[in-house]
């Protein structure tokens, strides 16, 4: 092993924290004042993220007001993803080395090389899409007005028999990258229909799955472990077990209260 990065396991956190602390966390990595990090994470009751270029108006808000669903969008691009029963992971690194250095395509892959692994590891028999052209899963027209992360395939996603499994979305700065990403155990198709405005159930469950319908007893330290171990090989380093510093919680707490938390963030499209 080449040398050390961090391994922090959050636990459950809310909508707007897990945000701010992806990136304090990635604002840290850029400054060079903490090693590359990859961070696992859960939520403390249902959320709706939606991406950093996604209208607002995507995304039912008052179903999600009526139902206490929190909604925060990410500094990531991407869809709009329905978070409840899942590891999320959030990964940063400087894009100045060699290692990732050579654009998003190549650092989706490598990322995506260490997830496919971690799922292989616990029996989920993972593909790695590697198509630069979005795979569409009903009519194109549907699926140009579907908001949903799930319902399609972007290059280094993960999927097993054409149903995706992991969806992420990366945010690149000229010296850093945040990479996050949602792996689904269980999916409420109720209030998916609900929050984004679906008329049936009918053809969405194809696009995707969650881990536990693949593998019922699944369990999620299981997992976890899966992918610290995985990211050690792919990338030849070990991964240590942290927290994050003092510095990047008080900044987290500022970007929470300053941005994601407020109405001109969420609302801004």
């Amino acid at each position: 092993m080449t040398g050390s990065w961090r391994f922090i396991n959050s636990g459950h956190c809310s909508a707007a924290y897990n945000m701010a602390l992806d990136e304090a966390i990635a604002i840290s990595v850029r400054k060079e004042h903490s090693p590359p990090t990859l961070r696992l994470y859960g939520w403390d009751i249902p959320s709706v993220s939606i991406g950093y270029f996604q209208k607002i108006s995507d995304i039912d808000v008052q179903f999600c007001i009526r139902k206490h669903i929190p909604l925060v969008r990410r500094p990531t691009g991407g869809r709009a993803i329905l978070h409840g029963n899942e590891i999320t992971y959030g990964f940063s690194a400087k894009t100045t080395s060699d290692l990732f250095s050579k654009g998003l395509f190549d650092s989706y892959k490598k990322l995506s090389a260490a997830l496919g692994l971690a799922l292989s590891r616990i029996g989920v028999p993972a593909e790695l899409n590697l198509s630069r052209e979005n795979r569409r899963s009903t009519s194109s027209v549907l699926q140009q007005k579907n908001p949903i992360c799930f319902q399609s395939t972007s290059y280094g996603e993960i999927t097993m028999n054409r149903k995706k499994i992991i969806g992420s979305a990366q945010k690149r700065w000229i010296d850093g990258l945040l990479q996050q990403g949602s792996i689904p155990f269980i999916i409420d198709e109720d209030d998916m229909i609900n929050i984004f405005r679906l008329n049936t159930v009918h053809g969405m469950k194809k696009p995707f799955i969650g881990l536990q319908e693949i593998s019922p007893d699944l369990d999620i330290e299981e997992l976890k472990d899966a992918i610290r171990i995985s990211f050690e090989e792919i990338f030849g380093v070990r991964l240590d077990s942290s927290s994050p510093s003092s510095e990047e919680i008080s900044l987290a707490r500022e970007l929470e209260d300053r941005k994601y938390l407020s109405h001109e963030w969420n609302f801004r499209r």
